[in-house]
């Protein structure tokens, strides 16, 4: 039984990914500090989940206090999914939250790990490294220009990443994220408190006019991209994005969500928020070409998911039978 890591296990995306690894019959440390960017209860709610398996084992600590060179003996893989997420966050005081969480914390692992024998190191990083691209859809060969200050964060933890492949042969792969949604989603990301205010009949808040546009990633693709970026030996030392495969217009989005729940959406216009790119859109080509990366879940089916998710959450049937709206 192959024991793997995974850092930010209670999170969004290290749940799902735990989960899968643990069907997979593999032996999962998880590591999460539970800090309080979110309200750390449904963190516990994923961690029950997986605290089912009698194969998974939860570390309840900071990264930056532990003793990596311990923890990383045996283990074959690690997944660093944990970070201070959010862009509009990212400003002002937070920083600090930041460059803690993203670039010290990912330096810690990799010091320890350029003296262990692990297999690979997968790294989540995002499509913010690349602000307001220039080339849609945008190739991993593309410069990165983070317009927030989190993007900042995470492209110099991934620069980090390089730098012990090159120089210490850590067996580094990097997956570039975008706009990843689905259950378990962050309640401070766009889907989940759009679902969430439909419920309660309130006016959501968009930023801008509505027509910026987003590559959206369904978290079961996510994984499938984890997965494959642990295994595939011509991955170490690369940099891949993981997209959902087509680019939407947010108003668009709405709409799907409407016909989804059944039930109009009330919106409120706001200003646009500093750090948030216009479009994004992710050329898939190269993980495509090396992980036979290929994104299974459309955004109809996608959202749908998600929506069931929501109302489970919350204890709410709110639409018994969606319906398209006339």
């Amino acid at each position: 039984m192959a024991t793997q890591i995974v850092t930010g296990a209670a999170g969004f995306i290290g749940s799902h990914l735990a989960e899968a690894l643990l069907e997979q019959g593999n032996r999962v440390i998880g590591i999460d500090q539970f800090n309080d960017y979110y309200d750390p209860s449904l963190k516990r709610k994923n961690i029950a989940l997986l605290q089912q398996y009698p194969s998974f084992r939860l570390i309840n600590a900071d990264i930056q206090f532990l003793d990596w060179q311990a923890l990383l003996i045996d283990v074959e893989v690690v997944y660093h999914q944990a970070a201070q997420a959010g862009v509009r966050a990212s400003w002002g005081q937070g920083f600090r939250s930041y460059t803690e969480r993203n670039i010290n914390a990912t330096q810690i692992i990799l010091e320890a790990a350029k003296e262990s024998s692990l297999k690979r190191f997968v790294f989540a990083s995002t499509s913010s490294v690349y602000g307001n691209a220039e080339t849609l859809p945008t190739p991993e060969t593309l410069c990165p220009q983070p317009v927030s200050p989190y993007g900042i964060t995470k492209l110099a933890a991934e620069r980090l990443c390089w730098l012990y492949q090159q120089n210490f042969g850590v067996p580094v792969t990097a997956l570039r994220y975008f706009t990843v949604y689905g259950p378990r989603q962050r309640p401070d990301m766009a889907f989940h408190k759009f679902f969430r205010a439909a419920t309660a009949e309130e006016p959501i808040s968009i930023y801008g006019d509505g027509q910026q546009t987003r590559d959206f990633t369904f978290i079961s693709d996510i994984v499938a991209a984890n997965l494959a970026a642990a295994t595939v030996p011509e991955a170490v030392g690369e940099v891949f994005n993981i997209g959902g495969g087509s680019r939407v217009v947010l108003a668009k989005v709405l709409d799907k969500m409407e016909e989804i729940i059944g039930h109009p959406i009330h919106k409120k216009y706001v200003e646009k928020a500093r750090g948030d790119a216009r479009h994004t859109g992710a050329d898939v080509s190269k993980a495509r070409k090396i992980l036979r990366y290929d994104p299974q879940v459309s955004l109809e089916e996608g959202l749908s998911q998600e929506w069931e998710w929501i109302q489970s959450l919350y204890g709410i049937s709110f639409f018994h039978t969606p319906r398209k709206l006339a």
